[in-house]
């Protein structure tokens, strides 16, 4: 990607929601931003980037955006004979960036989750219809149809700060669910998309360049970076998953963890705490432990008791089990996995047989894990977790 295209996919969010707060219309203004930056990606290439490309790209696209609307307005006059009032030509540009505003948009409560997430990628993120679907391996019909129908429902809304509060946290979710999907992919042969956390982590750090002071966007982006900062070790030379305790650390990203440990200290010393900075600081008793026999167990079930208090969740109840089993031991553990297994929403969930697969091998009982491990890698749709999850139950058969 060249210097010019890397410009346009940052400054695309922030020249739509411009167009967006002053003229509403969401589609509409897509479609000028559009024009606007091929328009850009051409003239750019040959005479340099203009001094204030993001202001060039507003005018450009404001101009197209009311040539639109002229030219839907006549032929509303020409089907209707309905005599509507001329739009403003363009007003001078703002030095605002509405990228949040835009966020918030995308993440409007009358859209689904799947809509908001796509709506996201492709609105703030910049990615193609094609791209999202590859990264979701759903077909680029599907996204199409969810964008489309996402658009049609924005219709005429606008840009307001007004709701700032409660939208804030189906963000927060958003991005999270995109850095999640991109961490470990729910299906097929890759264990991780980089193109996916590397959008949720700059978009993170975007909205906690408006919101420096917000302890919940600092912590999500404090967990994200401890997170990615492991992914160098996360697959051998094959592609094929290595488990947390076995991974060579000094492949971790200092940097991630140097960044992410400092933002997720100053957040719990200075703001409320919230379940993001309480999964980003568990991350950081990892990724601090120099050995996987170094890690700070006790203060990680601390942690996990904590964030079941504030954001229970069957998730948090299966890693507590795990911290769990650490601190009290494997049989300790499987009772405890035994009491969670009974919510419906794990319900065949494949991480609930892994779990018990690698409790029951800690225990000594091979023939059990055995069976659950080969449970769980007919439960998961990730191929690398299959893989994973069969080579350990073929290595207690020997």
């Amino acid at each position: 990607m060249t210097d010019v295209e890397l410009l346009l996919r940052e400054l695309a969010p922030q020249v739509l929601a411009a167009l967006v707060r002053r003229y509403g219309g969401f589609d509409t203004c897509e479609d000028a931003v559009q024009e606007a930056l091929l328009a850009a990606s051409r003239q750019w290439l040959v005479a340099g980037v203009p001094d204030h490309p993001k202001g060039w790209l507003i005018t450009t696209a404001s101009r197209r955006r009311i040539e639109l609307w002229r030219s839907e307005t006549a032929r509303q006059r020409r089907e209707e004979s309905a005599a509507l009032a001329e739009p403003p030509e363009p007003e001078p540009v703002s030095g605002v960036d509405d990228t949040l505003t835009l966020l918030l948009l995308c993440c409007h409560p009358a859209l689904t989750r799947p809509s908001q997430v796509a709506l996201t990628l492709r609105a703030v993120g910049g990615l193609t219809t094609a791209e999202i679907a590859r990264a979701f391996l759903v077909p680029e019909a599907t996204i199409g149809q969810r964008i489309s129908r996402a658009k049609q429902k924005l219709r005429g809304e606008r840009l307001t700060g007004d709701d700032r509060p409660e939208r804030l946290a189906a963000v927060l979710q958003v991005l999270y669910l995109i850095f999640t999907e991109g961490h470990t992919a729910s299906s097929g042969d890759a264990l991780s998309r980089v193109d996916l956390t590397t959008e949720a982590i700059r978009l993170v750090r975007q909205l906690r360049a408006e919101l420096p002071d917000d302890g919940e966007v600092t912590g999500l982006l404090a967990l994200m970076l401890l997170t990615e900062a492991r992914r160098p070790a996360r697959a051998d030379a094959t592609g094929a998953l290595v488990p947390l305790a076995e991974q060579d650390r000094t492949r971790w990203n200092r940097t991630f963890i140097d960044e992410g440990v400092a933002l997720i200290t100053k957040a719990l010393a200075t703001a409320p705490v919230g379940p993001y900075q309480l999964q980003a600081a568990i991350a950081a008793v990892h990724d601090e432990a120099a050995t996987a026999g170094e890690t700070g167990w006790a203060e990680i079930l601390t942690l996990y008791d904590l964030l079941r208090v504030v954001a229970p969740g069957p998730m948090v109840t299966l890693n507590r089990v795990v911290a769990f089993a650490q601190v009290h031991g494997p049989e300790a553990g499987l009772a405890e996995l035994g009491e969670a297994a009974t919510d419906s929403a794990l319900a065949r969930h494949h991480r609930v047989d892994a779990i018990r697969a690698h409790l029951l091998e800690l225990s000594g009982d091979a023939a059990g894990a055995r069976a659950a491990y080969l449970a769980a890698a007919r439960r998961t749709l990730s191929l690398p977790e299959q893989a994973y999850l069969q080579s350990r139950a073929a290595n207690l058969t020997t």
